[in-house]
């Protein structure tokens, strides 16, 4: 009797079956939503941004697990020799020390995510919970002279933790949890200029949406008559800025919270830890016309000079143009 292709499938792919069923399980939602009020009511302050990794560039989350896994795997290396306990001991006791702090980072970023990713991080906390609990029972055996009970606890915590690097890969992999979402406007938008409107199509000071090679782009016209343009999905999560409010020369994505320069698009505020794409705006006849910031052109954010060099000057140098 053959199997069907889809059960072939499941067979081959049941861990991701099961991921993909823990995505959709709505049970768990009025835990995720009061352990996610808990955690952005936490009085952190500027803190916040550097726990998710602004000052980096990516989240901080994935470096600080790096200490505890590097020191409970070691841990279990000199278990299997006899007679290293006692190291073996104090990297266990290394390994609970940083676990805090990474937990906290990992918090901080799990209450800003998609519901579907909060689910599957709610499992991933609740599995490295457990591998702190079987690594803290560890030490308090080792300490009491218990070696062997410490050495079996040590392994099932790693166990528990290799359980965890699991979900974990699966949020930063399969569920784009932490990565930049708008990496790519730089290989789809074309060069040169592209015109996206007449200038009376952008009301100073309000939002609009256009969009440049199937890349959703947000322009906002000051009251002066200066432009900006930004990739306009946020590097966060994708949030729509152009559903966003502008205010002091910034525009905040209305799903998280994160703030951009209009400028030049840095990111001002997380949780985002990537900038937007700028673009260079222009004014030709009467149309705004945008063009892609591109470093390795030699282009520097936010100087306030057009294509020709000058402020305000475009590529034929006869028709007023601004540049972001």
């Amino acid at each position: 009797m053959s199997t069907t292709p889809h059960r072939r499938r499941m067979r081959q792919s049941r861990v991701l079956w099961l991921l993909d069923s823990l995505e959709r399980e709505p049970r768990v939602d009025p835990v995720i939503d009061a352990l996610r009020a808990g955690v952005r009511s936490l009085p952190l302050g500027r803190g916040r941004d550097v726990l998710h990794g602004r000052w980096l560039g990516h989240p901080v989350h994935p470096l600080m697990v790096q200490v505890p896994i590097g020191s409970w795997l070691s841990a279990a290396v000199l278990d299997l020799r006899p007679g290293r306990s006692r190291e073996a001991g104090l990297l266990v006791g290394v390994g609970l020390a940083a676990a805090a702090p990474a937990a906290l980072a990992g918090a901080v970023d799990w209450a800003e995510l998609h519901r579907q990713q909060q689910r599957v991080g709610l499992v991933h906390a609740l599995t490295n919970t457990a591998a702190v609990g079987l690594y803290a029972a560890s030490l308090a055996c080792r300490v009491k002279g218990r070696e062997a009970a410490g050495r079996a606890f040590g392994f099932l915590g790693l166990t528990a933790v290799g359980l965890g690097g699991m979900l974990g890969g699966h949020l930063a992999y399969r569920q784009a949890s932490g990565a930049n979402h708008a990496e790519e406007v730089p290989h789809v938008v074309t060069e040169g200029w592209h015109r996206i409107g007449t200038v009376g199509e952008f009301p100073a000071g309000q939002p609009v949406r256009r969009s440049v090679d199937d890349v959703p782009v947000l322009v906002v016209r000051e009251l002066g008559g200066t432009i900006h343009a930004l990739a306009e999905r946020c590097s966060h999560l994708a949030g729509p800025l152009s559903e966003g409010t502008v205010a002091d020369g910034c525009v905040r994505c209305p799903w998280h919270g994160s703030v951009f320069r209009l400028s030049d698009g840095w990111n001002v505020r997380g949780p985002a830890t990537a900038p937007q794409p700028a673009f260079d705006t222009r004014i030709v006849d009467g149309h705004v016309e945008v063009r892609l910031r591109r470093q390795d052109r030699g282009d520097h954010p936010g100087n306030g000079r057009g294509a020709g060099g000058q402020p305000g000057a475009t590529e034929t140098g006869t028709a007023p143009g601004h540049s972001s």
